[in-house]
């Protein structure tokens, strides 16, 4: 049975729940959608990533108040080099969604999320410590899987294969 195409265009996706919410409660911060394997994926304005991830948290309509799994990926070479990308599931909903958040090699930053749910602190130190991405207001960012005196981020794609020497 063949796939059915990805489905990109934010008219055919306002009527999802996580879309609308978004699109209604914080205009500007919904950058793009897509729903694909039936799966829905958001990517969310950097800036607008915390009070984003609240509104569909705390919301009645949408009610994803479980995060799974908050993990990153290098892009390199291309720009914005990096994606941090937070897992949300829906209990009552019985519905999960991805929530992409597009960041800049030049100053790979994004505002914790641990104030929402403190789950997200040992997933942002494993960023940190193998990506290199900062997470401003974490509570304890410091590595978490390498010596202290390791220079670098070995899941970077530019990343020496044997390390710096």
């Amino acid at each position: 049975m063949p796939l059915e195409p990805a489905i990109t265009d934010m008219e055919l996706l306002k009527d999802r729940v996580a879309v609308a919410c978004l699109l209604a409660g914080l205009p500007g911060a919904l950058l793009a959608a897509k729903f694909d394997r039936n799966e829905l994926t958001l990517i969310v304005d950097q800036v607008q990533i915390v009070e984003a991830l609240r509104l569909l948290r705390d919301s009645t309509e949408t009610q994803f108040n479980a995060l799974a799994d908050v993990t990153s990926v290098d892009l390199y070479p291309a720009e914005p080099r990096f994606e941090v990308i937070y897992s949300l599931i829906s209990y009552a909903r019985r519905e999960r969604i991805r929530v992409k958040v597009p960041i800049s090699g030049l100053d790979p930053y994004v505002e914790s999320v641990t104030p929402l749910w403190m789950g997200a602190s040992p997933f942002e130190r494993e960023i940190f410590d193998l990506m290199g991405i900062r997470f401003q207001n974490h509570p304890d960012l410091r590595r978490i899987l390498m010596p202290d005196e390791w220079e670098g981020h070995p899941l970077r794609k530019d990343y020496p294969v044997e390390g710096y020497r």
